[in-house]
């Protein structure tokens, strides 16, 4: 009877978890290659940042109690540059925003009227599955808003509310930068 009863609370709490990350729109996990979990982040130009990725396997959050890695794939930012030196060099900091687990603050570098850097000072560290969402999901939205030199960025898909977060506190450091 014990067993039955264990079972059952297993598949319902497997059940409610499921529709709750249907409900949040976490479709997936994003992917890109794997970071350092539990540290500030900071996320270079691509003109200075190592183009090659080394492959890894793919893991399951909710199953492996390993450090979570991701298959690579090329990123490839989908928002347009913007032309010109319209930012005033130095570093500006964002306000906290945020993403539902925990907060996304970032300082951005201008050097040269242009984004080359971006640092996460905060990010969601609530549980597990969160960190390795951000872990994957924050070097994806710093080398877009690079890129893009903007906060105009996609979200990434499983880490809608950490994307939306992100354009908020840097959108906010960039609004301080403009010339």
């Amino acid at each position: 009877m014990k067993k039955f009863i264990l079972s059952a609370i297993v598949i319902v709490s497997f059940i409610s978890y499921a529709l709750y990350i249907q409900k949040k729109g976490v479709t997936q996990a994003p992917v890109i290659a794997s970071t350092t979990i539990g540290k500030s982040q900071a996320y270079v130009s691509p003109s200075t940042a190592i183009t090659q990725i080394p492959p890894t396997a793919p893991v399951s959050p909710a199953i492996s109690q390993t450090q979570p890695t991701a298959t690579s794939q090329p990123v490839t930012p989908t928002a347009v540059p913007q032309s010109g030196s319209q930012y005033k060099d130095g570093q500006y900091t964002g306000p906290a925003a945020d993403a539902f687990y925990g907060n996304i603050q970032v300082r951005v570098t201008i050097s040269g009227g242009k984004i080359t850097n971006i640092v996460f000072l905060q990010h969601p560290d609530y549980n597990s599955y969160s960190i390795y969402v951000n872990s994957q999901a924050d070097p994806m939205l710093a080398q877009e808003a690079i890129q893009a030199q903007s906060a105009n960025v996609n979200a990434v898909s499983g880490a809608t509310e950490s994307s939306q977060a992100f354009v908020q506190s840097l959108s906010s450091a960039l609004q301080q930068a403009k010339s």
